[in-house]
């Protein structure tokens, strides 16, 4: 089973209906008992950054999250502005992030007008460190981004997944039980049910 957490941001119930589609179950929930009880958690996320943090310190939602990901070590997958919420802070408003994962939250700016922004569309991504979410192989793995800001890594060990759209930026993170990734899963056809299932089974 996998709680879904409801903040009030993102694609809800595409993710649950792509879960489903592979046979895994997950509920949707913004209940403190049922997260509490979680085994596995998504924190999807689309919109602002601290919109998304008021959001979780307004339900009471952060104090619990931080026990289920930092002392009790569950499995955590953030997904596009969830991955974002994961990290120490954003150039997108003031309030500090989660702080689970050594990294900041930036804005895409070219002056090249050949990016547009948002990124948004299917793109590829490199494995850097193979992890039980993903493997290198032999098939390039595309996936569907949309977002307007990105995520740096501190240190190198952190970033998992790279992504190319003008410059090169961290498109997975990992730290122990906690995951993050920008792209969209649940948009992404046979890649992004991979990796949900692949998620499932840690």
């Amino acid at each position: 089973m996998i709680t879904i957490v409801n903040y009030g941001l993102g694609n809800l119930g595409s993710i649950y209906n792509m879960l489903r589609r592979i046979g895994v179950e997950s509920i949707i929930t913004s209940d403190h008992g049922d997260i509490k009880k979680a085994r596995k958690i998504i924190l999807p996320g689309v919109g602002h950054f601290a919109k998304g943090m008021h959001e979780l310190q307004k339900s009471g939602l952060k104090e619990i999250l931080d026990d289920k990901v930092l002392i009790e070590k569950v499995p955590v997958l953030g997904i596009c502005l969830g991955m974002q919420l994961m990290t120490n802070k954003s150039e997108e408003g003031s309030i500090p992030g989660l702080g689970w994962i050594d990294a900041s939250t930036k804005k895409f700016g070219y002056a090249n007008k050949e990016y547009k922004i948002p990124h948004m569309g299917w793109n590829t991504v490199s494995v850097y460190r193979e992890n039980r979410l993903i493997t290198k192989g032999t098939e390039e793995q595309r996936f569907y981004f949309v977002h307007s800001y990105f995520v740096e890594v501190s240190r190198p060990e952190l970033s998992f997944l790279k992504t190319n759209y003008g410059i090169e930026f961290d498109s997975g993170i990992v730290n122990e039980n906690i995951y993050g990734i920008q792209f969209h899963p649940e948009k992404s056809h046979r890649f992004g049910m991979n990796l949900l299932k692949k998620f499932s089974e840690l």
